[in-house]
């Protein structure tokens, strides 16, 4: 009999669904019609459980969907950071917007991928392989999608309004290497410019320094028994509130008021940063000085930039080999 029961119980491994009703157990007393009956149960409770669907193949499994979270500890670039390099605002972490970045960041510091037109103009070239194209308002390539992607790039770095850099008689000149623009010279015709007045520092402070420094050494020794020390002080000049020229921020320019003619405005040069200190930016400007006129080449009196930053009025010192270059203003076109 208790083999019976135990193999009875065997059967029964598996929980009932307490869903489902009861299952009515009858254990065996006498007969094989107690155990016939269990059995039989147990076997239909069974086949009650099985999935309609089949076994464990026919199970469907439901794909996870995940999401990136992120904790505010106080952090100042939380949702956006910005990029160091390129000044581009972007959120970390998010796929369009990494994407995006990468693809901006290679083209402020690598320069703008261009493939080339068929009908560009090239107007020099040099023996690398590299060569400058023109763009203007007659030709088909001026306002096209590279054109303007160049541009946008320029405003950003220059801080000119979108879209207020280019008008219908600029000349755009494109540095083209490795076929990538790295650099760009906008030109627009103009009537009269200024002259910069060189502050007394950038006129003097060679030719002056050496000298004050020699008036104002003094000698002093010290003697402490056989021993003797001798020093030397030197006082440097202190700025004199009164003398306005010598006080004035590096950066400053300031005019003549007489107007002076020119015929060629620089209104604005930029170079990609990998590129700099290469005489990229001298190299458009010479190239501009040959075409912009037909006739000949300008001279240095014939030319003028806009309002420079501090980095662009060093180039064009350095470039006119002269503090007192020409300067011009919506006014004077």
């Amino acid at each position: 009999m208790q083999p019976k029961i135990s193999a009875f119980f065997k059967r029964q491994e598996t929980a009932p669904d307490p869903n489902r009703f009861p299952l009515r157990i009858d254990y065996p007393c006498g007969g094989g019609e107690g155990h016939g009956q269990g059995s039989g149960g147990g076997a239909a409770a069974e086949e009650k459980r099985k999935p309609k669907g089949g076994g464990r193949g026919d199970l469907v499994s439901k794909k996870r969907s995940y999401a990136q979270f992120h904790l505010e500890l106080g952090q100042p670039d939380f949702v956006l950071h910005t990029c160091s390099v390129c000044g581009m605002m972007y959120a970390r972490g998010n796929d369009d917007d990494e994407k995006v970045h990468k693809a901006y960041h290679k083209s402020y510091f690598e320069g703008v991928p261009f493939k080339g037109w068929r009908n560009e103009t090239v107007i020099a070239r040099s023996e690398g392989g590299d060569r400058v194209i023109l763009a203007t308002d007659e030709n088909s390539h001026m306002w096209n999608s590279k054109v303007k992607e160049v541009i946008a790039v320029v405003e950003k770095e220059l801080g000119f309004a979108e879209g207020k850099l280019l008008h219908k008689l600029c000349k755009v000149y494109l540095y083209i290497s490795g076929q990538r623009i790295v650099g760009c010279l906008v030109t627009e015709p103009i009537k009269t410019a200024h002259r910069v007045i060189p502050s007394s520092k950038e006129e003097s402070h060679s030719d002056l320094l050496p000298n004050n420094n020699e008036s104002r050494k003094t000698d002093h020794t010290l003697e402490f028994g056989k021993i003797s020390f001798k020093r030397e002080i030197i006082r440097r000049n202190n700025p004199s509130v009164e003398n306005k020229g010598e006080c004035q921020d590096p950066g400053a320019i300031i005019c003549d008021k007489e107007a002076v003619p020119a015929l060629c405005g620089f209104r604005a040069i930029w170079v990609v940063p990998s590129r700099r200190r290469k005489r990229i930016g001298s190299k458009l400007m010479d190239v501009a000085r040959k075409t912009f006129c037909e006739g000949g080449t300008l001279g240095i009196s014939q030319f003028a930039f806009s309002p420079p930053t501090s980095s662009g009025k060093a180039l064009a010192c350095r470039y006119c080999k002269t503090s007192a270059f020409l300067v011009y203003k919506d006014m004077d076109v």
